[in-house]
């Protein structure tokens, strides 16, 4: 079985000492309070089995955090399933949902994960390209993709890996879409602490006719920093949650039990910390981006996530892939090329995803590694 890109090039930065700006993950430790509380609960014992829909002090916490920064109003019995990552509880809600000969509409680029449950499933994955510099979402391409055979659309904003962050337009063009025919939205907001530019995360949950159909799907490794820990969460009306936590329970059962515990606290913080979250966040997004226009390339704004988008075709580079495999040996540091988040390279041959996701002297001196192209 081929490995991910992510492996692919994770091992690439290992075998050559790289910097690793190719996965989405951080290199700090995250809050204090949450760690501090892991801690503590496996020092009370709390280190066994959780129930599979998880730990009840967490369920409360996610439904609470939806209430208070969206409005939302869940049971934490009945609403929500905690899972081993996003990845987990995406790839439920995509078995649980979707079967042979279904369709599921995800914009493109998309996370690789999309296309290999659809395909484990018997479904096809159809992509709606949101396209540089703007990425915006036509409408009218989300329309068109739609057939007899669609199930759900899985809508990722903010969106990996071209920062975009879907508006209020945007997100009521595709529940016009999802209502009138009657579809499933399954939503991947994972960075959805981590904007930038004053820019707002809306949940197309919150619209009009859209809470009674969408799974909705979170996790704490990206807004806390603790993407090992592989704490995640889907939220929805209840007898689509009960599918999900169905098809959950014969993957994982259950995991980290110390860990939800800690997950909770870290719900608990005040607003303030989400928002500073992503101030420090955009401080790097900036420093990088700046540093990659400083070596000539074309960087794409991002608004929000780990990732920075950039066109490496005014370096004399004609293909990602090829440059990304080659970086880490040329000069020490690792990416990803965009191309494997399309069903089709053309068009985006040249682009490349960095993570800013690190300390700052690490983006400096992967700049200054770069300079040697």
């Amino acid at each position: 079985m081929a490995t991910t890109i992510f492996s692919e090039m994770s091992a690439l930065a290992v075998q050559y000492d790289a910097i690793n700006l190719g996965q989405g993950f951080p290199d700090t430790p995250g809050p204090r309070e949450v760690v501090d509380a892991a801690v503590a609960a496996m020092h009370r014992g709390l280190n066994q089995y959780p129930p599979a829909i998880g730990v009840p002090a967490l369920r409360e916490a996610i439904c609470a955090h939806q209430k208070r920064f969206y409005g939302l109003e869940l049971d934490p019995a009945s609403q929500v399933v905690v899972c081993a990552g996003a990845s987990e509880a995406l790839s439920s809600a995509l078995v649980a949902l979707v079967g042979p000969g279904d369709e599921v509409i995800a914009l493109e680029p998309f996370y690789d994960l999309y296309q290999a449950t659809s395909v484990l499933v018997g479904a096809s994955l159809v992509p709606v390209r949101i396209s540089a510099p703007d990425y915006r979402l036509d409408p009218e391409l989300l329309r068109a993709a739609v057939t007899e055979r669609t199930k759900v659309i899985l809508l990722n904003s903010p969106h990996n890996p071209t920062g975009a962050v879907l508006s209020r337009a945007e997100l009521e063009a595709v529940a016009a879409v999802a209502i009138e025919h009657d579809l499933i939205v399954i939503t991947d907001e994972v960075y959805e602490h981590l904007l930038f530019d004053d820019e707002v995360h809306i949940p197309i949950s919150t619209l009009p006719g859209m809470a009674e159909r969408t799974i909705a799907v979170s996790s704490a490794g990206k807004t806390f920093s603790v993407t090992g820990w592989k704490i995640g969460w889907a939220t929805g009306p209840a007898e689509l949650v009960e599918k999900v936590l169905g098809v959950k329970q014969w993957f994982s059962f259950a995991s980290g039990t110390p860990l939800q515990h800690a997950v909770a606290v870290g719900l608990e913080l005040p607003e303030e910390r989400f928002a500073l979250m992503g101030r420090e966040l955009q401080a790097k997004r900036d420093l990088l981006t700046d540093g990659l226009r400083d070596l000539g390339m074309e960087v794409y704004h991002s608004k929000a996530s780990y990732f920075v988008t950039a066109d490496i075709a005014p370096l004399g580079e004609t293909d990602s892939l090829e440059f990304c495999r080659s970086l880490p040996a040329r000069v020490g540091v690792a990416a990803v090329p965009n191309q494997v988040f399309h069903a089709s390279p053309v068009g985006v041959e040249t682009q490349v995803r960095f993570a800013c996701c690190k300390r700052d002297e690490v983006l400096s001196d992967a700049l200054l590694r770069l300079r040697k192209l």
